[in-house]
């Protein structure tokens, strides 16, 4: 599946509960980490040393400058400019390097080089303004020069709210990842920018990419859900009702779950959903498995709880897990 890296190049990692922002939970009773369903794979520490171990299976990415002088260099990986990479005295890691490419970067002279890097990871950015198309003419000249390196898709965005933010990213990459272009993206808003690690604005980009991905249908971390607008045919609270759906059952991974006002559009609305609640009258609702309806004129008081166990009887449901470290 597409990796997700966490940008935390901006600040100076100094304690563990830092990384909780990006799903990587220390578990102090257990000395041991856990990771969410949307916990990064990889951190870009950019200059800054981590100054203690991460999660098994994670890695940190460290520009070239700090790498190299590090004792230990198996248990992280290089970044390079693509300038620093041409050189071939420097040292490169066995398995992984990361390359910083700048789209415009990707000339004729520069294009043979990545042949003789299969082990090359392409950090692909763009400062046009239409990063969508820049990106994409990238990818066409990498595949014309027949080069399959992974490419990670970075975007910077600067002076842009956070619905500008989710609007900007998801249409920058989410059109690539739908075209299946690219292995991995990351998320870089400069609001987040300050000396002391901003863990609102660090989890808004770790959730974001994660929702990226799951938009695009490349990662599935979490479940989805499909709601109506409502209308004067709604008889039930459908925002309080969805909140309390979603509040039961968000941590069911890969499930998709409509939530429709009434039956005259609903069913429609929500044809590609696993399960379906729909008002059918007054404080009645009918359950769906797919586009089937499997139980009719539910009580609304007793609707959310035959959901979760027509989705126990699918085998689909799981406990939610408790939160051992806060």
């Amino acid at each position: 599946v597409p990796r997700v890296m966490a940008d935390f190049s901006r600040f100076t990692l100094q304690n563990l509960k830092e990384l909780k922002a990006i799903g990587h939970h220390y578990l102090p009773e257990l000395d041991k980490w856990h990771l969410d369903d949307t916990g990064a794979d990889l951190i870009y520490a950019g200059s800054n040393p981590v100054p203690f171990m991460i999660a098994n299976g994670s890695r940190v990415v460290y520009d070239y400058s700090l790498w190299k002088t590090l004792e230990n260099k198996q248990t992280s990986f290089p970044s390079f400019s693509l300038e620093e990479a041409q050189n071939e005295e420097l040292e490169f890691h066995p398995v992984a390097n990361f390359i910083r490419v700048d789209e415009s970067q990707l000339t004729d002279e520069v294009l043979p080089w990545f042949l003789t890097r299969p082990n090359t990871v392409i950090l692909l950015s763009s400062h046009n303004q239409n990063a969508l198309a820049a990106l994409r003419r990238a990818f066409c000249r990498l595949l014309e020069n027949g080069i399959t390196n992974p490419v990670i898709l970075w975007r910077s965005y600067q002076d842009v709210d956070e619905s500008c933010l989710q609007l900007y990213a998801a249409t920058d990459i989410g059109g690539l990842l739908i075209d299946g272009l690219g292995d991995g993206l990351m998320v870089s808003w400069d609001k987040a920018k300050a000396l002391d690690i901003n863990q609102k604005e660090i989890k808004i980009e770790n959730q974001l990419a994660f929702g990226i991905l799951q938009a695009a249908r490349t990662r599935m971390s979490k479940t989805e859900y499909i709601s109506c607008p409502s209308c004067g045919r709604t008889l039930f609270d459908l925002q309080e009702t969805t909140a309390t759906i979603r509040k039961r059952t968000d941590h069911l991974k890969g499930i998709k779950i409509g939530i429709m006002g009434c039956i005259v559009n609903g069913p429609g609305e929500m044809a590609d959903a696993d399960y379906g609640y729909v008002g059918v009258g007054k404080d009645k609702i009918a359950l769906y498995r797919g586009q089937d309806v499997v139980k009719k004129s539910v009580p609304a008081g007793q609707a959310v709880d035959e959901l979760i166990e027509l989705i126990r009887e699918d085998g689909r449901w799981i406990e939610s897990e408790v939160e051992v470290y806060a």
